[in-house]
């Protein structure tokens, strides 16, 4: 993906009352959208009073299943809305249900529309967003005599030592960002003349704080 991977940093609820109306969002992550129907059906089970539990997700590196649904509001005037506020985060692998417990005042279209929007939104700030970030293990093997120079130069470039290991040399493991790995294995070959053994090893997902532009 040329975007950045951007989910919630956690899982949360957020409520908001509109003309008497309680308005309760929702947000999980999730990563199939069996799952995504699974935490949907545990908010309305848990909200059977309530007079409607709408929802919307999105699942997919790509977001390839996209589903919203006003669960007896007038069309158009909570699903749809609850969908926008996710794709305006750009947010993937996320479902929000909104429960509504009515309050005896109708709020027309446009009051419903801005109500379940207003609520995803603030459920969103409230959870915190973080951006996926694709990282290699890089394992590099070091004298006992070049140890510190290895760990004072990987300081330096702000990476952390992930662990180490002791034998008749020291085997540092470190995690770096995909697209910077080559670059760095560049840096450390020439710093300390072709002595080191550095080895790539699997990919893993990191997660770091994401603030939007």
């Amino acid at each position: 993906m040329s975007e950045p991977f951007i989910t919630i940093a956690k899982n949360t609820s957020f409520e908001m009352v509109i003309k008497k109306s309680r308005f309760i969002c929702s947000i999980d992550r999730v990563e199939t959208e069996e799952a995504a129907q699974d935490f949907i059906a545990q908010v309305q089970a848990a909200n059977r009073k309530a007079n409607h539990n709408c929802f919307a997700y999105m699942v997919g590196d790509n977001d390839q299943v996209q589903r919203e649904s006003d669960n007896g509001e007038p069309s158009g005037t909570a699903g749809v809305p609850i969908l926008e506020s996710l794709q305006l985060a750009k947010l993937h692998n996320v479902v929000a249900v909104v429960t509504r417990y009515f309050g005896g005042i109708k709020l027309g279209a446009g009051g419903l529309i801005r109500a379940y929007s207003n609520v995803t939104t603030n459920a969103i700030h409230q959870a915190g967003l973080v951006q996926r970030v694709i990282q290699t293990a890089v394992d590099i093997t070091v004298s006992y005599a070049q140890h510190d120079k290895l760990l004072y130069f990987l300081k330096e470039q702000q990476v952390e030592v992930a662990n180490e290991k002791y034998g008749v040399d020291v085997t540092v493991t470190i995690f770096v960002d995909q697209a910077k790995s080559d670059d760095l294995i560049g840096l450390l070959t020439n710093r300390f003349n072709g002595q080191l053994q550095i080895k790539k090893g699997q990919p893993r997902n990191h997660e770091v704080p994401y603030q939007p532009a």
